[in-house]
């Protein structure tokens, strides 16, 4: 038996620049943007439920609280750019 995991109704997105530390290791940096999304009851193209908030649309994994895709005002992220489920602890 499977257990479908319980879909939050709100997040927190950051957005964050893709830079690298001293080594080339990828260091994703300080949030440049904090976007907070709710629940809209549908599934995005990705397979995932999908969120929104002040022009963002996220889809997100509920079990690994994931962004899986994102557009902000209709666009993709600049190269280099990444989106993460804040840390809300």
């Amino acid at each position: 038996m499977s257990h479908t995991p319980e879909v939050p109704a709100r997040y927190t997105v950051v957005l964050k620049p893709r830079l690298t530390d001293a080594e080339g290791r990828p260091d994703h940096g300080n949030p440049l943007r904090s976007v907070p999304v709710a629940a809209t009851g549908a599934v995005g193209e990705s397979g995932y439920p999908r969120y929104e908030g002040e022009g963002m649309q996220a889809d997100i994994d509920p079990r690994t609280h994931t962004v899986e895709a994102v557009t902000i005002d209709g666009e993709e992220l600049p190269y280099g750019w990444v989106a993460e489920v804040a840390d809300e602890r």
